[in-house]
């Protein structure tokens, strides 16, 4: 890293570093890419030391040289398993319905079908196991719903046939949140995604 920040020493810089200690550090680092304190190959190297912290004290030197107001609370944080391998995960709605919501892990790629029925991918609580995921859903007189946590991207690349794909991101994105691609055919159907809360806030 080019110039790195000096560390410095507080009454809390020995103490371990929690999950919710890393995703507060990564929403500053974040804001301080998005109005230009950091170029993309600084925030690409303090974001890859960010996972590598041991102590408060080393996530203290990511964000000790930036202009950003550590008082206003972390976008909405996010969980990753960056290690994690899988298959495609498989959801079926026929004539009924199928629900992913609570603490579950989102595949790299997730397929879904919904033929009379409908499917709903709440994710605002969810494990992402890549910075980036996909989401391909086939709505046949059906519907699907995908809602994201606050700051995440959703893009999409839909084909709507006699129905249609309605994906809105919120007012915020946030650089360090994964981001949620969703694909697939909306035949006499639909396919929407939004942002939501994440529980507990």
């Amino acid at each position: 890293m080019d110039n790195p920040p000096e560390r410095g020493d507080s009454q809390t810089s020995h103490l371990r570093a929690s999950d919710s200690n890393r995703e507060q550090v990564a929403a500053l680092l974040g804001e301080a890419l998005s109005n230009g304190q950091l170029s993309h190959e600084e925030y690409s190297e303090r974001l890859d030391t960010l996972y590598q912290a041991k102590t408060v004290g080393e996530l203290d030197v990511l964000t000790h040289d930036l202009q950003v107001d550590r008082r206003r609370p972390a976008a909405t944080p996010v969980s990753y398993h960056p290690d994690a391998t899988s298959e495609p995960e498989s959801v079926v709605a026929v004539f009924g319905g199928a629900v992913r919501k609570g603490r579950w892990r989102v595949r790299r790629r997730t397929k879904a079908l919904a033929v009379f029925g409908g499917v709903q991918f709440d994710l605002t609580s969810a494990e992402f196991e890549a910075k980036e995921v996909e989401i391909t859903v086939n709505a046949i007189f059906g519907g699907a719903e995908i809602i994201v946590p606050e700051g995440v991207e959703l893009r999409c690349h839909g084909t709507g046939i006699f129905g249609g794909f309605d994906v809105q991101n919120g007012p915020d994105i946030d650089p360090s949140a994964p981001v949620v691609v969703v694909r697939g055919l909306a035949l006499f159907g639909g396919v929407s995604g939004r942002a939501g809360r994440r529980r507990g806030r």
